[in-house]
């Protein structure tokens, strides 16, 4: 090799240019006309090749993280045309260089030798029966496609085909011919081709395949099924030997690949993920509404195949019942990606939905959004996890909400009440928290599919009268998830692109905030907040064989809510743990209702089904003590301790200081013999017992012990004292009527009207109660205070008086309809 200094070369360079310049000077002095014309075809040559030479639609390929095919729509033209690929597999180049242009990787784009011989041997058999053409040349004739093959048509290849070796690299070219050369029928390009008739990528073909599909364009009428098979064959064999003999594959290769069978019928695409393809196809268009032809998805090709597997095997539980269609999401908790999607469950078939995408649906959501509120709430300082929240018989402006199992706690932990999805509790504590904010709160974490204002919906915001899809509410517990786990991550800061939609698109990466624009000062919910929420939601009676999940160390912690919609027409279930995010929903996608549509009973067993197929995790959440308190609080009522409780603790965020004290415990004074309770004005101060008691209101009482035997009722008061009774919290309290109430009485089928059951809660159970309906006496109860009446159309007053003379009155309506 010659080395030459900068100097040197530019001296050389500049040399160059001047005897270009005189030569051009000499010829164009000598012959002007020559050199235009040499200047026009030049020119002409130059812009012969269009800027894209193949125009034909493509088909919408969807694929996975690791470029695994998931499944693709056929191109507007009815062919199954693949996007151009990246690369050509080696073992097809080889082959399909062997068979069609032995010299491709040499010659300009015309092959001299190749035209001769094929001019010697169609002189000789007085036919056409080579065309000479190179690979480049056949790349030109696919893309402009002319009607005729004669010589004038070749020229123009030949011309065409030098001025695309000026262009392109062999290798383009050769993935030119790939990605658009017919394999027969609707096939078009070696990736739909490959997939059409071996199932696989073509990275993966063998020898033996590779040499089918180079051979094919040649004749792609020889692939098929019970015809030309042995022709067919005979040309792959032949391939096969000619690579052995330039040594490309060795004798042994040579000799197995020879012993492959030959493809049968045209396989099916995979179809692993429709309804995503579907939805790429519309989300993905371009300015000229031109779908994005190939789509690289977060899905996990195994992962998406085995939950379809999932959801088929419990579909086919549940179609008995008339239930025809479920939905699975998996979404990855630290990048948001969506690693399975499953829009509808596979083999519904079109009479049932198949086609409808659930996940993006807005369906009623049941209690799923519960954690929400309860995580708000616990955020703001309004809750803590075990503050007592009533559980009665409730009726707020005309709404009277009632829980699945249409009984009643009293009063319960506000995290139990969360863990077993009670309904008058958590309306309850919507009202308190109010309606306007929460709406607002939804929102702000990412459910949109609240269209109307707070008012629309009202209270039953919480228990379904509101819509949501599976992405928007997964996706919002993944957010959670993520907050949560990034606590020390952040060192105590909030990334505020931790709220996010998941998404689906690999190139749809987040990238981290500079730790700069962290905040201290959470985005939507504290860490402190989901951690207590995910820890209340570990508690739920998970079905079947997994409710003693917690004796298995082998087990995985899940945190987990479900949800059933009014009517029994949706049901949910979404689990998350520090990775992951799974979501379900059961139902029908016509909307029709069906007994045993429960969350817990047909959507969890699909979500721990799926959590099963995921990789165990040994972590859980740290809990976020940087933000939390240490709380004392009352043992028996959860609120924060006073000089009266009997304390206990409870790690709660730091805004849980600001919730109120315990007030159910009051001190109270007894008689020496602590039977009754006393006053200053009928007993000596000296002779008084002081004690700090628990007392909850007499409905509330009533109910709690039921489930708490161990509730002891306060004292009455001393006949001689029942003054000093006067002015203090009511010892009785109507449970139905509770306000008043238009009640329609049915008839029966004997023409009778039915009768109403009214009911009274008294601290002390055992007190004679005196009823009376429009001040006629119609009886009296003890210990349990229930009286039936049958009274007529129109209003009326019922009142009830206690032994000690407490009275209560309450007016109702009886309608006939």
């Amino acid at each position: 090799m010659i080395s030459l200094s900068m100097k040197a070369a530019n001296s050389v360079l500049e040399k160059a240019r001047d005897m270009a310049k005189t030569l051009y000077s000499i010829t164009f002095r000598r012959h002007p006309r020559t050199t235009w014309v040499a200047s026009v075809c030049l020119l002409l040559y130059a812009i012969c090749l269009p800027r894209q030479l193949f125009v034909d639609p493509v088909s919408v390929v969807l694929e996975d993280r690791r470029g695994q095919l998931l499944g693709a729509r056929i191109a507007a033209d009815g062919q199954w045309r693949f996007p151009a690929s990246d690369s050509v597999p080696a073992r097809y180049a080889a082959c399909v260089v062997e068979f069609e242009d032995r010299r491709f990787w040499y010659h300009p784009g015309v092959d001299p030798v190749g035209i001769g011989r094929a001019l010697v041997q169609n002189s000789r058999s007085g036919g056409v029966i080579s065309g000479g053409s190179t690979l480049t040349m056949q790349v030109l004739r696919m893309s402009r496609r002319p009607k005729s093959r004669g010589i004038w048509q070749k020229l123009v290849e030949v011309i065409l085909a030098t001025r695309l070796e000026l262009r392109c690299s062999k290798a383009e070219i050769l993935g030119l011919y790939a990605d658009h050369a017919p394999f027969g029928g609707n096939v078009v390009g070696i990736e739909a081709a490959s997939w059409r008739y071996f199932g696989k990528q073509p990275s993966l073909l063998s020898w033996a395949e590779s040499a089918v599909l180079a051979v094919l364009p040649n004749s792609p009428s020889l692939l098929h099924l019970g015809r030309n098979r042995g022709a067919l064959l005979a040309k792959r064999n032949r391939l096969l030997d000619r690579l052995a003999a330039t040594q490309k594959i060795d004798a042994t290769t040579c000799r197995l690949a020879k012993e492959e069978p030959l493809p049968d019928a045209p396989l099916a695409l995979p179809r692993l993920a429709p309804h995503l393809l579907d939805r790429a196809a519309i989300d993905l268009k371009d300015k000229k509404g031109a779908a994005r032809s190939r789509v690289h998805s977060t899905l996990d090709a195994t992962l998406q195949a085995q939950v379809n597997q999932v959801l088929q095997r419990h579909h086919n539980n549940l179609v008995g019942n008339d239930i025809h269609n479920l939905a699975a999401i998996v979404i990855e908790v630290e990048t948001g990606g969506v690693l399975a999607y499953v829009g509808n469950v596979p083999g519904a078939g079109p009479d049932f939905g198949e086609e409808v995408d659930i996940i993006r649906a807005a369906r009623s959501t049941g209690s799923i959004l519960k954690p929400f509120l309860y995580a708000a709430m616990l955020n703001d300082g309004e809750l803590l996890p075990n503050a007592l929240v009533l559980d009665v018989p409730t009726e707020l402006n005309g709404y009277r909400p009632e829980n699945f199992k249409e009984t009643y706690d009293g009063a319960i932990p506000a995290r139990r009440a969360l863990s077993r999805s009670l309904n008058i509790p958590f309306v309850r504590l919507l009202g308190n928290y109010g309606l306007d904010k929460f709406h607002r709160q939804l929102q702000r974490i990412g459910i949109t599919t609240l269209s109307h204002p707070a008012s629309y919906y009202g209270l039953t915001l919480i228990l379904g009268g509101a819509e949501g899809s599976l992405w928007d509410i997964a996706g919002a517990y993944t957010s959670m998830s993520r907050t949560a786990g990034h606590y020390y991550t952040y060192e105590g800061r909030y990334d505020p692109r931790d709220w996010r939609p998941p998404h689906y698109l690999v190139s749809q990466k987040t990238p981290p905030t500079a730790a700069g624009r962290r905040s201290k000062t959470p985005t939507i919910f504290g860490a402190a907040a989901c951690w207590s929420a995910f820890d209340a939601m570990q508690e739920v009676e998970r079905p079947d064989s997994e409710g003693n999940w917690e004796y298995f160390q082998s087990s995985r912690r899940v945190a987990w809510k479900t949800g059933t919609s009014l009517g029994f027409r949706d049901a949910w279930a979404v689990g998350t743990t520090p990775k992951y995010v799974v979501g379900v929903w059961v139902g029908n996608a016509n909307g029709e209702g069906r007994p045993g549509l429960i969350g817990v009973e047909v959507a969890a067993p699909v979500l721990f089904d799926i959590f099963n197929l995921l990789p165990a995790e040994s972590h859980w959440f740290d809990p976020p003590y940087d933000q939390m308190s240490h709380i004392p609080t009352c043992t028996q009522s959860g609120y924060r301790a006073t000089e009266l409780c009997p304390t206990d603790s409870v790690w709660a965020p730091v805004a849980g200081l600001r919730f109120g004290a315990c007030p159910y415990h009051q001190l109270v004074h007894l008689d020496t013999t602590a039977r009754f309770q006393v006053a200053a004005d009928c007993e000596q101060p000296n002779k008084m017992q002081h004690r700090p008691w628990f007392v909850l209101p007499p409905v509330e009482a009533y109910y709690y012990r039921v489930k708490h035997p161990d509730y002891v009722s306060v004292p009455p008061f001393r006949a001689d004292c029942l003054s000093a009774a006067t002015g203090r919290a009511a010892p009785m309290q109507l449970i139905y009527p509770n306000a008043f109430t238009r009640i329609y009485v049915p008839v029966n089928l004997d023409g009778s009207r039915s009768q109403i059951v009214f009911e009274v809660a008294h601290q002390a159970a055992e007190t004679v109660i005196y009823w009376h309906l429009d001040n006629e006496y119609v009886g009296t109860t003890r210990q349990f205070h229930k009286m039936t009446m049958q009274p007529k159309t129109g209003r009326h007053t019922l009142t009830v008086v206690d032994a000690n003379g407490y009275r209560i009155s309450q007016d109702f309506e009886v309608v006939d309809k």
